[in-house]
């Protein structure tokens, strides 16, 4: 059972100053390829998991940023962390399924 949530919405310093999506792009992908369900949104997107898998795809994505040139990352990261009953993004949404 998963017991966090993390919702991460990474701001990179470009080469440049060339446009982030390449670079949003890449995070994604890095969430993707964790295995853990997410969900993309507008301005940040959501992890359901272990507390401290999910951390790491958050340290791991700071990473990829460097790897690919950038010289600072500000990420911006909610946790929602329940240990006792759970954290699931479908329980949080049964209300609003398709965010209306």
């Amino acid at each position: 059972m998963a017991n966090a949530l993390v919702s991460i919405q990474i701001l990179p310093s470009t080469p440049g100053g060339e446009s982030v999506l390449p670079y949003v792009d890449r995070a994604i992908e890095i969430i993707k390829e964790s295995g853990f369900p997410y969900r993309v949104a507008p301005l940040e997107t959501t992890m359901e998991g272990e507390l401290q898998g999910l951390l790491a795809v958050v340290a791991r994505m700071s990473e990829a940023m460097a790897e690919m040139g950038c010289a600072s990352v500000i990420s911006q990261v909610k946790i929602y962390y329940n240990p006792v009953h759970g954290a699931s993004m479908d329980r949080l949404l049964e209300k609003y399924p398709d965010g209306k």
